[in-house]
């Protein structure tokens, strides 16, 4: 044990229990394995080990995780471009014979998965989330994960729309949600979704659901929203699965100084001309009604 080997942006390490990935840092690199820094990958989290031809007279070695046992790829969904994917690793392709011990070596310390290679792992997630970043800008607004509990949606002035203004910044206990939906930024349509427990969708389109933050050009970029996402999720695979108790959902929004903030925020919405005398009044009386 001990091994290393070195390729294209980043290491790997044979420990005694655990693949260890350590990315480089530098202009070359791409900006999502520096943000990872370091992953840990336990076998038993890995479902087999390939090697095949690369680009430009390369040859990657790829550890294929299991499906459910990183909060990374589960919330990349299979949209992570080839040259981000964390678990490729290219080598030149003089050192071919190299990589092939390599893949013998990593294979033979994969234990035996599975009939089906595609069943999911049960349970908490084997692979440790990314440590961050649990903040990140999208074009309407900040998303904010203290990192356990709560994720947050601070509204922008600019980009949201009158739909999000309306309803107020939003704050969801983890323990309310089910999962998480991420839609890279690199396709149109880049999202990211709270899926809330025992709710369905309301608003198909991200930019008028209070639970989705949208991406935009130089917003929710992969290497800040990914991580993001894979740490709530993560957050959301690890707390139980008990029924949220009678009058815990909007207990956040109960919270005197929350209610407060959004009373005051209906003001400025108010006396902006984007609320009615009407509408003013009567979510004003909603939100006092939550105390």
């Amino acid at each position: 044990m001990g091994e290393v080997l070195a390729g294209n942006h980043a290491t790997w390490e044979l420990e005694s229990d655990a693949l260890v990935i350590r990315f480089e840092r530098g202009i070359r690199t791409p900006r999502l394995f520096q943000t990872l820094r370091e992953r840990r990958v336990p076998y038993e989290a890995l479902a087999s080990v390939t090697l095949t031809p690369g680009r430009r007279g390369t040859v990657v070695l790829h550890a294929v995780p299991r499906p459910g046992a990183d909060p990374l790829m589960t919330a990349a969904a299979g949209q992570l471009k080839e040259t981000c994917d964390p678990y490729r690793l290219a080598l030149p392709g003089d050192r071919e014979a190299l990589a092939a011990h390599w893949r013998e070596e990593l294979a033979a310390l994969v234990p035996p998965g599975p009939a089906d290679p595609e069943e999911r792992c049960e349970g908490g997630f084997l692979v440790a989330p990314p440590q961050g970043p649990l903040s990140f800008k999208a074009y309407d607004g900040k998303a904010v994960f203290d990192g356990s509990s709560e994720v947050s949606f601070r509204w922008s002035s600019t980009g949201a729309t009158s739909e999000k203004w309306k309803s107020g910044d939003r704050f969801y206990p983890v323990r309310e949600l089910s999962g998480v939906e991420w839609r890279t930024p690199d396709a149109p349509g880049g999202c990211l979704r709270l899926l809330l427990r025992g709710a369905e969708v309301t608003a198909e389109r991200p930019d008028h659901d209070p639970a989705s933050v949208v991406f935009g050009l130089g917003y929710g970029a992969v290497h800040e929203s990914l991580p993001f996402a894979a740490a709530v999720l993560a957050a959301v695979r690890g707390k139980e699965r008990a029924p949220v108790p009678a009058g815990a959902r909007g207990a956040a929004h109960g919270n005197p100084g929350v209610v407060a903030e959004r009373i005051r925020h209906l003001g400025e919405l108010h006396r902006a001309g984007l609320v009615t005398d009407e509408e003013f009044a009567a979510k004003k009386t909603q939100l006092l009604a939550e105390l």
